[in-house]
């Protein structure tokens, strides 16, 4: 139990976050050693952060939370000390670190001392990842160089009204002001910046990480982020071709009794990223999406199919975390070519090759079903079987080759009348884009009916689940 008796708002988000009871308090007496500008003066009970470890559901982790009531949270020295410790613990034991974030910045009256702490404090960050899950969630300010912190986590989770991230502040931008554009607001930088993962109120948070924590291993060689599946494994998903659009939908259809924790829910909204679970077993889930839904079945947005620069970035960085901690991949593919804009082609070669690097370099089991069009480049870049893909699947409406089977036959019969080229287009989509013509290939393993999907999706996992691959040994690669 914490010795810390203040009842602040630090001890109280870690008392409504963890099991009831369960946290234990490490570093409570710890208070600023620095004695400059009448710092000898100032209560810093705890030097502005409560630090410990506890459980959530039964799984060990660690804590820290800032207490913005001692000097506005800044952090000193052994402030960031303390959290440093509760990492160095949570990697000798293997188990994720949640931080609670509400502070002003670096703590002025200690300036070097603080700064060589807080760049310390990047560096075990740094050496953490990979290795332990790390989460961070911003109640208040999260500012100036605080805002790497977040941007060095995992899974990034803001209050919607009082949380504040930015590295400069909003009136510090030329030509703006925070009436503006307040671009340290949670809507900001969960629907424009792509940090946050999720948005909501401190009860809301806290839920969410405490199913997040339930999901997701424990570290990179935990092998136990299973559930006991009591959904059908078997069961068929009559609707699931319709939901072939917004893939948030389908994904939710075919997981272990609907689960799906979304990552981004707000960004990049072409492509779906988030957890599943598959007869119990956590499997990360990247998808293309056309159209967005609510929950009442009215269209909210539409997309045109294509792959963008956001879009590649989101799917980037959910799949890196998935192979840094064993979770198998699987992606629903429906992807027409790339995003042709002038503002995105001023990073899309740089984007879809970090894509296509990612999914080749991933190690885990990696499943594709191709729910629609895969066509081009693109296609090749959305975890194809040239790409290293284990299985791939098709549904019997799926398109696969270079374009759209009318593109190619006015290109490749410029000269001819609408009745050839329709025929000519006819010919092309059996010849050459139909999903038999690619399993006759190869570079498609089985033509699936959707409502089949689950079960064949679950067949190949179980299949894939020894799976063991090795790189060409290096160092580590460069893009």
């Amino acid at each position: 139990m914490s010795n810390n008796a203040t009842g602040n708002s630090a001890s109280k988000r870690i008392a409504a976050m963890l099991d009831e009871g369960s946290f234990v308090e490490i570093g409570g007496a710890i208070t600023a050693r620095s004695t400059d500008f009448n710092m000898q003066n100032q209560e810093t009970p705890a030097d502005g952060v409560i630090t410990g470890y506890g459980v959530i559901d039964g799984n060990l982790v660690y804590v820290y939370s800032q207490d913005a009531s001692v000097l506005n949270g800044a952090i000193g020295e052994m402030h960031a000390r303390k959290i440093i410790n509760i990492y160095d613990m949570a990697m000798k034991m293997g188990a994720p670190v949640i931080g609670l974030i509400d502070c002003a910045g670096l703590r002025l009256q200690e300036a070097t001392d603080a700064l060589e702490a807080f760049g310390s404090l990047y560096r075990t960050q740094a050496m953490a990842s990979g290795v332990i899950p790390q989460i961070s969630a911003i109640f208040g300010m999260c500012g100036g160089g605080l805002a790497v912190i977040p941007g060095l986590t995992d899974f990034t989770f803001m209050e919607r009204s009082s949380g504040k991230l930015f590295v400069n502040s909003p009136n510090a931008l030329a030509g703006n002001t925070i009436a503006k554009c307040d671009t340290s607001s949670a809507d900001y930088q969960s629907e424009v910046a792509g940090l946050v993962d999720v948005v909501g109120t401190e009860e809301e948070i806290f839920a969410q990480i405490r199913n997040l924590i339930c999901m997701i291993p424990a570290n990179n060689m935990d092998d136990l982020s299973y559930a006991e599946c009591t959904d059908d494994l078997n069961r068929l998903c009559p609707d699931l071709a319709d939901a072939s659009e917004d893939t948030a939908i389908a994904l939710a259809q075919i997981s272990d009794n609907g689960t799906f924790f979304e990552v981004k829910k707000a960004y990049a909204k072409d492509m779906v990223t988030g957890l599943i679970r598959l007869n119990g077993m956590t499997v990360g889930a990247i998808a293309n999406r056309t159209k967005v839904y609510d929950s009442e079945a009215n269209l909210l947005e539409e997309f045109d199919g294509s792959l963008s620069v956001d879009g590649c970035k989101k799917a980037i960085d959910f799949a890196n975390f998935c192979d840094a901690f064993s979770i198998p991949i699987l992606t629903l593919t429906n992807v027409s070519g790339y995003c042709a804009t002038k503002e995105s082609e001023k990073n899309m070669a740089r984007a879809a090759a970090r894509l296509t690097y990612t999914f080749a370099n991933a190690t885990v089991p990696k499943v594709n079903v191709i729910v629609g069009k895969a066509f081009g480049s693109a296609y090749a870049a959305m975890n194809s079987k040239s790409i290293g893909a284990d299985i791939v699947f098709a549904w019997p409406d799926a398109e696969i080759g270079m374009m759209d089977a009318n593109l190619a036959a006015k290109i490749m019969y410029a000269d001819a009348d609408a009745q050839t080229i329709r025929e000519k287009a006819a010919e092309y989509k059996e010849l050459q884009s139909s999903p038999q013509s690619a399993a006759r290939r190869g570079y498609v393993d089985t033509i699936i009916e959707p409502a089949d999907t689950r079960k064949y999706v679950i067949g190949a996992f179980e299949m894939l689940f020894t799976k063991r691959e090795d790189r060409p040994d290096k160092k580590h690669g460069t893009v």
